[in-house]
């Protein structure tokens, strides 16, 4: 509570010099009796102890109305959180040599899972070197042969990762390829498009997204392959996402040479899958949008890699406070006028005093 103009408080000095007045220097007119032992001992009446009820009533009011033109206000604080984020596309790869298994806390997963698991720290956090994204939006784009959207540009995580439970390495021939380019095409798409997302969320909901701004624009690419498939080359899409600001972050999984674990009846063999990563192709989308290139051998080595991304791409929350005041003086008007209302009746009625 606040007064926005205190010094009509001066106006209770008058008020209290008059009341002083009424009740200590004026004296009301008396009668002289021989004795007044016998009123005495009759006591006074009710509508003697209530004679200076009407007075009472009449200062408070006036005290009242002086505290109502002071302009008492009650502010709230508020807090408004105002929000520049990153908007992050995951593409992440799915074709048949992600099933390769790798090192996991000293288990041994696929890849595509040692990728999920990771990617969840980054996302959320492991209490340790990585804090998680919460205010960032982050979309999912999965390929093999084919690149799809998996996830649109989110702030809801929780939604984004049971899409992401859902991603499995390929199983049938047909859909099995490495189209690095088209997946990188994409994901710059949606991101090209992520105001215009972010604005139609705004229409529908009042929350977060009202006060969001986009930082930046990045693209975290993780595969083991080379680009086989698809309509775009690597550098034809790692250009479109350079004339659109987004930076590119390209993880190669694995080692260079790839090699898949088969079970059979007579036992389990290691079998080479093919040429392994691009890195020269990797490297150089990188380095065309300002992004970086790094090789993840293992769990350990891909989560150093999201911890170099996590310092390098920062976003910023900036609470912005500010007070909402509420004008409260006719509360104290209307108690007031009651008051008023009440002495005038109760001095015409039955506290009324006859000359």
């Amino acid at each position: 509570m606040r007064f926005a103009t205190p010094w009509a408080f001066i106006l209770l000095v008058p008020v209290a010099l008059i009341v002083i007045f009424k009740l200590k220097v004026r004296k009301p007119g008396s009668v002289h009796f021989s004795s007044v032992r016998n009123a005495r001992r009759a006591g006074a009446s009710w509508r003697t102890k209530l004679a200076n009820l009407p007075l009472v009533l009449r200062v408070a009011a006036i005290v009242l109305l002086i505290v109502a033109l002071a302009r008492p206000q009650e502010g709230r604080e508020k807090v408004r959180d105002v929000t520049r984020g990153v908007a992050i596309e995951m593409v992440i790869d799915r074709s048949g040599s992600m099933g390769t298994e790798m090192e996991y806390r000293g288990r041994r997963l696929n890849r595509l899972e040692v990728v999920k698991r990771v990617f969840k720290e980054f996302l959320l956090g492991n209490g340790k070197t990585l804090k998680g994204r919460p205010n960032d939006l982050v979309g999912m784009v999965a390929f093999a042969r084919y690149a799809d959207t998996i996830a649109p540009l989110t702030l809801g995580h929780g939604a984004l990762l049971r899409f992401l439970d859902g991603i499995d390495v390929v199983r049938r021939r047909s859909e099995d390829g490495t189209a690095i380019g088209d997946a990188i095409a994409l994901a710059a798409a949606r991101l090209k498009t992520a105001e215009e997302d972010l604005a139609r969320f705004r229409e529908g909901s009042k929350g977060k997204e009202d006060d969001y701004k986009i930082k930046s624009k990045i693209i975290i690419l993780l595969t083991d392959g080379q680009n086989n498939f698809g309509k775009r080359t690597p550098q034809e899409a790692a250009k479109l996402a350079a004339e659109w600001g987004i930076k590119i972050y390209a993880i190669g999984v694995g080692g260079r040479e790839s090699v898949a674990t088969i079970r059979t009846l007579f036992g389990e063999f290691k079998v080479p899958t093919g040429g392994g990563v691009d890195e020269e192709t990797l490297k150089s989308i990188a380095d065309a949008t300002g992004g970086i290139f790094r090789m993840a051998e293992d769990e350990e080595s891909l989560r150093k890699i999201y911890e170099e991304i996590d310092k390098m791409e920062k976003s910023e929350v900036e609470s912005v406070r500010y007070i909402d005041y509420r004008e409260r003086f006719s509360d104290f008007c209307i108690v007031a006028m009651f008051l008023l209302l009440l002495e005038v009746t109760l001095t015409n009625t039955i506290l009324r005093r006859v000359p």
